[in-house]
């Protein structure tokens, strides 16, 4: 079984490659979100003309699936590196998103509803 890295080893990893290339000074945080994006359009142009159902099989596909996966990489490689670059914990600010959203959306029937004034 593939041992997974942790998310620092691989921001490492990354600020490690791209230092040995000295790509440093184009690593800004302008740069890096246009990049993130590019690479989540790049995942949304595999699914862009599927049908739901389709969609839902795309892994099932060799070559389809390398395409998915890869664009996967490219897209958290993007988003680690900008998160590195600004000083933001991906995982923290991930945990406290749920948290409001589960303050703001509370589950139908818990009682945590405010009620209508």
């Amino acid at each position: 079984m593939t041992e997974h890295p942790d998310l620092a080893a691989l921001q490492r990893r990354l600020a490690e490659f791209a230092a040995a290339r000295n790509w440093q000074p184009y690593h800004t945080p302008k740069n890096l979100v246009a990049a993130l994006s590019v690479e989540a359009s790049e995942l949304v142009e595999i699914f862009q003309w599927l049908t739901p159902e389709e969609s839902a099989r795309v892994m099932d596909e060799p070559g389809t699936a390398h395409r998915v996966t890869d664009e996967v990489a490219d897209v958290l490689a993007y988003l680690l590196q900008f998160c590195e670059v600004l000083g933001i914990d991906p995982l923290a600010a991930l945990a406290a998103k749920i948290d409001r959203n589960e303050h703001r959306f509370p589950v139908p029937g818990s009682g945590d509803q405010q009620p209508d004034s």
